[in-house]
């Protein structure tokens, strides 16, 4: 028996059940995309990353900058597969964000968008609203 009570093949090693991935497969574009922009956040990110970070907000683990298919998303708690997007003005009437928003909610998501000024000037109330809507669900 292996770690975990797996059984293991004695010639090998390795387990006899095949190993499932825990992520879907993404791009190594996009992947080194979202490691370069997690090197790379803007004020508002790095604000609302301290917040959210180790489980600081009721427990939920979040993520940032994480690949899903072909997007980026900001922050996401799979859990309760809440996604947070941190947005400048280049956002704000966007159909590619339609667009994006429409398939990721088909995926049984919720997106919330906040502004980076928000975020910046008034932290704790984006940071209650974001607890309101991981109780929601």
């Amino acid at each position: 028996m292996g770690e975990g009570g797996a059984e293991r093949s004695s010639a090998t090693g390795e387990g006899f059940a095949p190993q499932t991935p825990h992520h879907r497969p993404t791009a190594k574009r996009i992947r080194n995309f979202a490691k370069k922009m997690r090197g790379e956040p803007t004020d508002a990110e790095l604000a609302i990353w301290r917040l959210l970070r180790d489980r600081r907000l009721g427990q939920f683990k979040f993520r940032r900058q994480v690949p899903f298919q072909s997007f980026i998303l900001d922050f996401v708690c799979f859990e309760k597969r809440l996604i947070i997007e941190i947005d400048g003005s280049q956002h704000a009437s966007s159909t590619r964000d339609e667009a994006r928003d429409a398939l990721l909610i088909s995926e049984g998501f919720r997106i919330v968008r906040y502004w980076n000024n928000d975020v910046l000037q008034q932290p704790s109330a984006v940071l209650e609203d974001i607890f309101v809507k991981l109780a929601e669900r």
